[in-house]
């Protein structure tokens, strides 16, 4: 008998599944490819997200800025750069976080005669339609070139900011902040961080030229509705020129000045401001604001009708500003919360603020904490207090009231925040508060 053997050789792995399709070595193609020809737009949707989750981050924000919106690929360049991305802080978008911090850091690192202002303004193009809120916690001064042999005898005086004038001037915000169609929320602080050993107090020089370019730019950010300024050495007559700019701003809601250097003046350029804008909420904290300057204050405060919140902690207001502001508030029905610590305030502004206190049912919070009210001025309060149902907190720590005293304000006021609370859980959900 004759047998024929039949021998068939196969790759066990082998199946047609393996086999990639067309249409994914297209696509595989197209990504590979992105950065020379960016084609997105004209696939279908489940396509372009296959394109996308194969893109590189570090694509050149030209290419990928106007046409990559998958929210997946702004995430990743987000975790990829840094180690905290908290997205809720930007509206839940990953790629308005990427593109706000990312010209953050542009600008906090900028040097003047130094940095190409080209690096900001070639990014405009590519972020205007996504940035809303910038914080920008330094501003770098110019690289100083003829460093003074002399300087060891003023490190540690005011006189290095005169000398400093002329070449301290910061980065010039107004190419930039007009062109943002969408900033509605602009920080801002005029320093240096981590300057350790190399601490010169012209570091810290927010100079006239950078006040003028500022102002400016301000007041042609139409949009905006937050803007703070901070531990900028602001003085009275940089804030003469910047409330002159925000004086008729259509849009401006919160203005924090707090930890400089206005006085009186700058305080009666913000008694204007208050009286003639749409302003919501003024932090002034920790300046050098005297009773004319509250006075001033207080005569916008008496005025306006939108002012919900006032800061005046850790300046000097004493008797005479308390008073003023406490008589304000016999007629004003906008101020829901008053900071007045630590304002060497006693018995005289706690007797005004007693018939405030009894007349007034729009304040919601006052904090009167580290002055010196003492046992009179405590018992003025309480007296206010007896018949008040909407004053929901009163802060006395440190004001020298008896503590008996205390415990009945405390009482009223507790529940007068109980009432309001159970009001609330009552209330039908489609009533405003």
């Amino acid at each position: 008998s004759f047998y024929t053997r039949r021998c068939i050789t196969e790759d066990p792995s082998w199946s047609l599944v393996t086999v990639p399709h067309l249409s994914e070595l297209c696509l595989q193609h197209i990504a590979h490819n992105f950065q020379q020809n960016p084609i997105l737009s004209c696939l279908l949707p489940e396509d372009q997200k296959k394109v996308v989750d194969r893109l590189s981050t570090s694509l050149p924000l030209t290419v990928t800025a106007n046409i990559v919106n998958h929210e997946d690929y702004w995430e990743r360049c987000c975790k990829e750069r840094w180690q905290v991305c908290d997205v809720s802080n930007y509206g839940d978008s990953w790629k308005r976080m990427f593109f706000e911090r990312h010209l953050e850091n542009i600008l906090r690192f900028f040097i003047p005669n130094t940095t190409d202002p080209n690096e900001v303004l070639e990014l405009i193009p590519l972020c205007q339609g996504y940035v809303r809120k910038l914080e920008i916690n330094q501003f770098l001064p110019p690289l100083r070139v003829d460093h003074k042999e002399k300087s060891n005898d003023l490190s540690d005086t005011e006189n290095e900011t005169e000398l400093g004038e002329v070449y301290m001037h910061h980065y010039d915000l107004k190419p930039l902040i007009p062109a943002l169609p969408h900033l509605e929320e602009l920080h801002l602080t005029y320093g240096v961080k981590s300057c350790g050993m190399n601490f010169e107090w012209s570091l810290f020089n927010f100079t006239e030229l950078d006040c003028s370019n500022l102002a400016a730019a301000v007041k042609m950010c139409r949009n905006l509705k937050v803007f703070k300024l901070t531990r900028s050495k602001v003085d009275d007559d940089k804030m003469k020129l910047l409330a002159r700019n925000l004086q008729y701003h259509p849009c401006l809601l919160e203005l924090d000045l707090s930890h400089n250097l206005i006085g009186d003046h700058g305080a009666q350029a913000l008694g204007k401001l208050i009286s003639h804008s749409r302003l919501e909420t003024l932090d002034l904290c920790n300046n050098q604001i005297c009773h004319l300057g509250a006075q001033a204050l207080a005569q916008g405060l008496a005025e306006s009708s939108t002012l919900t919140s006032l800061n005046l902690r850790l300046n000097f207001v004493e008797n005479k500003g308390g008073k003023a502001i406490g008589r304000a508030l016999l007629t004003n029905t906008s101020l829901r919360s008053l900071h007045l610590g630590s304002n060497n305030l006693s018995e005289p502004t706690a007797a005004v603020f007693s018939q405030v206190l009894a007349q007034n049912t729009t304040l919601r919070s006052i904090n009167f904490s580290c002055n010196h009210l003492r046992l009179d001025g405590g018992k003025k309060l309480l007296e206010g207090l007896t018949n008040n149902k909407t004053l929901t907190e009163l802060d006395l720590r440190h004001a020298e009231v008896e503590q008996e005293t205390d415990f009945l304000i405390h009482q009223i006021v507790w529940a007068n925040r109980e009432a309001v609370r159970r009001g609330s859980l009552q209330r039908p959900a489609t009533e405003p508060p």
